[in-house]
């Protein structure tokens, strides 16, 4: 006789956008399964109890997850809600990634202050010369009507090192706390403008505060950004099935292959690396006669750069979704061959020496 489950534990983040994914989660097994109970239990990870210190600085991988994970080990909670960006590579032994919703917006969002003199003092400086990996046109975007010197509000290592890459004079300044405390500080005017993630802007209803979104030539997304993973315990198998019905396929082998270049490469979320990838399903027409000419291409562009922005090491890589775990290690490989192998090594250096 099979045993049913009457009730599903979904431990959560507290902040607005963790409840918001879920609450989304929750509605949505629901929708499937009305004869289970669903109930969200909030819990404090590391990285919400300090917001003094960057996380760069912290040390650490799973700053976001780790007592969550603890809790699912335990029993105390049956799921695990995620954002996948916070999400390590290297799982506890027990868990796994049951699902990977279906991705929002992966890109990142301008939000310039309303306070901010924008136009008035123009930044004169030379937009950046176009490079090899397919940057295409970007000297367009608003972050060039910043005036020089603007203060930039951010707490990602990946965000610094891109916009110093392009506008070297931007004044970098730490930025923590979920959407609505980074917000609040703008409109106080302790930033010119800030950069953070359109999904959760859009998931908050937030959208109209948006400037400009990104495009991933200007600024590549986070691995993993703007999708919601779902944790469980690999031995739970009637939660597994549960779980399963959850997951978006194509979302799932794209961000599996961004995670699969971030573990090549040995980073975490806190390091100077970025890399998106999609499924084109309207890729160029196959040759005549050609076997074996599948529809639908995996592409991933992937990305590591110097905390200064001075260096940035670019790659791109086609192929099939079949193989889109490969695909993530041969970027990785790509990346390091060019230069990467070095420039980690001091960005891991200088956070070591930071923390002693």
């Amino acid at each position: 006789m099979k045993k049913k489950v009457n009730r599903i534990n979904i431990g959560t983040r507290g902040s607005k956008l963790a409840l918001y994914q879920a609450e989304w989660v929750k509605s949505e097994l629901q929708k499937i399964y009305p004869e289970i109970e669903v109930s969200l239990i909030k819990i404090k990870t590391t990285g919400d109890k300090i917001l003094n210190v960057p996380l760069a600085k912290i040390g650490g991988k799973g700053l976001f997850v780790k007592e969550i994970e603890e809790a699912l080990l335990r029993g105390g909670i049956d799921i695990a809600v995620h954002s996948m960006k916070d999400v390590p590579t290297e799982l506890p032994e027990g868990l796994h990634l049951a699902a990977i919703c279906k991705r929002e917006d992966p890109r990142d969002a301008l939000i310039i202050s309303r306070k901010s003199e924008v136009g008035s003092r123009k930044s004169n400086l030379p937009t950046p010369p176009f490079t090899k990996g397919g940057r295409g046109e970007i000297s367009n975007s608003l972050l060039y009507s910043l005036p020089e010197q603007a203060i930039m509000g951010t707490s990602s290592l990946r965000r610094l090192c891109q916009l110093l890459n392009i506008r070297p004079d931007l004044k970098m300044v730490q930025l923590r706390g979920n959407l609505d405390t980074r917000l609040r500080k703008l409109d106080e005017g302790q930033f010119d403008a800030i950069i953070v993630a359109v999904a959760g802007i859009k998931r908050l209803g937030w959208a109209e505060r948006i400037t400009e979104i990104l495009e991933p030539e200007l600024c590549l997304p986070a691995i993993g950004q703007g999708a919601i993973g779902i944790e469980c315990r690999i031995d739970d198998k009637i939660i597994n099935k549960l779980v399963g019905a959850l997951d978006h396929r194509e979302t799932s082998r794209c961000v599996r292959t961004e995670r699969s270049f971030l573990k090549k490469l040995e980073g975490g979320c806190q390091v100077p690396i970025a890399a998106y990838a999609r499924i084109d399903n309207n890729p160029p027409p196959c040759p005549p006669l050609v076997k074996g000419c599948k529809v639908g291409l995996l592409v991933i562009d992937g990305l590591v750069g110097s905390v200064d922005g001075k260096r940035i090491v670019r790659g791109h890589i086609e192929g099939s979704p079949d193989d889109y775990e490969s695909l993530g290690i041969k970027l990785a490989e790509d990346l390091l061959s060019q230069g990467a192998r070095e420039i980690l090594s001091e960005v891991y250096q200088v956070s070591r020496d930071s923390c002693i």
